[in-house]
């Protein structure tokens, strides 16, 4: 992945995101089919843009990190494949929160 990320980087303040897995298991052990999974809300972030330009011209930069993790809206984003990986584009205004260890 990281020759996609040499050839793809995020521009103002766009964040570039991987969804984690869905889980297929329940905690008892019981497998889940696809359509009884939920939607994937949590995602690692892989790469972040410069920032935006405030009211004033100055650059603000990006909330997250990469590496961080972070909780995605339900609906939203720019979905981008690179060399067969499914990544989502997001705006640093549009991500909801991000965990702390």
């Amino acid at each position: 992945a990281g020759k996609a990320f040499r050839k793809f980087l995020p521009l103002f303040d766009r964040v570039l995101v991987e969804r984690c897995a869905a889980e297929t298991v329940t905690k008892g052990g019981i497998m889940l089919p696809e359509k009884a999974q939920g939607k994937v809300l949590q995602a690692t972030v892989v790469a972040v843009g410069s920032g935006g330009r405030g009211k004033n011209g100055e650059i603000q930069p990006v909330s997250v990190k990469v590496g961080e993790k972070v909780l995605l809206p339900e609906y939203g984003g720019t979905k981008i494949v690179l060399e067969d990986k499914d990544y989502y584009l997001f705006r640093d205004g549009d991500i909801l929160g991000k965990y702390v260890d």
